[in-house]
């Protein structure tokens, strides 16, 4: 837990490098602190971005959570500390669930609708059927009476329903075909709009933490069938904090967007995924790789990140960015693969930055690309 706790410190940045290695030297955290920074970490991981709550404003509230928690200062009650995180998060999930509500609400809306649409059809046919069984009654009376002329004008007249009936049957089934068909693609796009906009991070179009876990699922589920190769990099901004800190949230989510756009330029494949997984760290998942096929493409990623300079508001930016790999053993379940992955980005945010880091069942083997 101390090497865990030592990096949080370190992710919340307190002050300069001198300054945080004086507080580690201090640090001495309780089991019950301990257990509140673990909790706060897997909120931070798991977040929805909604309307009141956006997830960059809810993560800055937990990073006081947990300064609280680790500043050797401090003398906040763990109790205390604890009624408030509970009732801040409990605000953030009402949100949440209203969010996920409103969403599944949506789906309804859209598949009614359709059924809506459809039971209209089906009611127009059922009145057209009626007149028709109303005629032919009508020409049943005229056989059964044995009067020639009524029997005359009720054929005529039936013959002229039924053939005007087929005609309208005919033209309606081929109107109502073609409507079904542009409604059947309405309803498909917008639910493929709905359900997108339920597995991608809304500030940088990347994939969110939800489609990560599902493919990464998914990924072991095939490697477990076909024995093929995965590999999964791990990867965040240096010093993202202080580019918050220096220049504002609007730069910073500048950055975060320019970062995403650049990895999903240089991860183009079909099979390559990107995903935002957290505040200011990515994820990218390569199919059909080896850690040194991984390593090749992440060399590029890190030479195009080094040269790019990014302009905004007339401010020319630069960032680099750390990242880790691993390649899925066998037997291996997601949370250990993701944990290799990050014990390897965690190496190369301590032995410098900018940098990338394998990870092996040994010793991790890193590199500055």
């Amino acid at each position: 837990m101390k090497r865990w706790v030592q990096k949080l410190v370190e992710q919340l940045n307190f002050g300069s490098a001198d300054d945080l290695g004086k507080k580690k030297k201090k640090l001495d955290i309780s089991e019950d602190r301990a257990t509140l920074l673990y909790l706060i970490d897997v909120y931070s991981k798991h977040l929805i971005d909604v309307e009141d709550h956006p997830v960059r404003k809810v993560r800055e509230s937990f990073d006081e959570f947990a300064r609280e928690l680790v500043d050797p200062g401090s003398k906040a009650d763990p109790e205390k500390l604890l009624f408030r995180l509970r009732q801040y998060y409990s605000g953030y999930r009402v949100d949440e669930y209203t969010y996920v509500r409103k969403t599944f609400e949506d789906f309804k809306g859209i598949l009614w609708d359709f059924v809506e649409q459809l039971a209209d059809d089906s009611r127009f046919q059922d009145v057209a059927d009626k007149d028709v069984h109303s005629s032919m009654k009508e020409l049943k009376e005229a056989v059964e009476s044995e009067s020639i002329d009524i029997l005359r004008t009720k054929s005529r007249e039936f013959i002229d329903s039924y053939v005007e009936y087929t005609s309208k049957r005919d033209e309606n089934r081929t109107k109502r075909m073609s409507s079904i068909k542009k409604k059947l693609e309405t309803v498909k796009k917008q639910l493929v709009e709905a359900d997108k906009s339920m597995r991608t991070d809304h500030l940088t179009g990347a994939y969110n933490r939800k489609s990560f876990d599902e493919n990464l699922g998914e990924q072991i589920t095939l490697f477990d069938l076909a024995k093929g190769s995965v590999t999964l990099c791990i990867l965040d901004i240096d010093f993202f904090k202080k580019i918050n800190d220096n220049y504002g949230h609007d730069v910073g989510d500048f950055i975060l967007k320019e970062c995403v756009q650049l990895l999903q330029s240089s991860y183009g494949h079909e099979t390559d995924f990107v995903a935002r997984i957290g505040g200011e760290e990515f994820a990218i998942i390569l199919q059909d790789h080896t850690v040194q096929q991984a390593v090749q493409r992440a060399e590029e990623v890190f030479e195009k990140i080094r040269k790019e300079v990014f302009v905004h508001d007339g401010k020319e930016l630069r960032f680099t960015v750390s990242m880790g790999l691993a390649q899925l053993q066998a037997g291996e379940s997601a949370d250990q693969w993701i944990k290799r992955a990050d014990t390897a980005l965690y190496d190369s945010k301590h032995t410098g930055r900018n940098k990338w880091t394998v990870a092996h069942h040994g010793p991790a083997v890193s590199r500055v690309a």
